[in-house]
């Protein structure tokens, strides 16, 4: 079953008023509902779950529909085609990949749906963003620090950088300054132990704290 049209669909324009993406792993169906709520309260609007999350395609068709007006939900560790379609078939409204696959890029563009291929060097991330990317997702952005975003937009001014891998509250600035489109933030934040413990408030508590910090930078940029 097709779920298109019945929960917000991805709007670009919409992510950059507050530019964090949630990256969801190895959450249970006893979890995702505490970590959602969690996400809700503390402001954050879009949230990737990812495919090898166990049951992950029905926790998406869940969030999808039972946070249809909150909540823009996309697939994560998208590896082929075959996965995109499914995801988008149980309702996610964009695809996110550790890398770039053609085959993938080629889809969403035919059926509208956001695109967020994963790249580091220059010839990758040049190569994402011609292949149709909605924001290339430079992943592990900690590895190569804040400042690598102002040397990769340097000669590639209008590409769009997601920043991935070692994001939080305390440094997301950092990469916004440099450069940075937009930021995520996953395994730090929706850790399986902290999920499965039930400890949506820290989680909601360390949410408030990135997005309040990322919005009232965002306002004065």
């Amino acid at each position: 079953m097709n779920h298109l049209g019945n929960e917000p669909a991805f709007n670009l324009d919409r992510f950059k008023e507050t530019p964090v993406l949630g990256i969801i792993r190895g959450a249970s169906h006893v979890s995702i509902q505490g970590v959602l709520e969690a996400c809700v309260s503390g402001g954050l609007k879009f949230v990737e779950l990812t495919l090898n999350t166990e049951n992950a395609f029905p926790l998406i068709d869940s969030v999808s529909q039972q946070f249809s007006e909150e909540i823009c939900v996309g697939a994560g560790t998208v590896l082929s085609l075959r996965d995109a379609k499914q995801a988008e078939n149980v309702g996610a409204q964009f695809i996110v990949s550790p890398t770039l696959n053609i085959d993938v890029a080629t889809y969403c563009l035919k059926k509208g749906l956001a695109y967020f291929p994963g790249a580091l060097t220059p010839t990758e991330i040049e190569k994402s963003w011609n292949a149709g990317a909605a924001m290339v997702k430079v992943f592990p952005a900690s590895q190569m620090g804040a400042n690598y975003f102002n040397t990769v937009r340097g000669p590639f001014n209008e590409l769009l950088l997601m920043a991935v891998g070692g994001v939080n509250a305390s440094n997301a600035v950092e990469y916004f300054q440099a450069g940075a489109s937009a930021v995520a933030i996953g395994g730090s934040l929706f850790s399986v132990s902290r999920m499965k413990n039930r400890e949506f408030d820290s989680i909601k508590t360390e949410i408030t704290d990135l997005v309040s910090t990322v919005k009232a930078f965002c306002s004065k940029s």
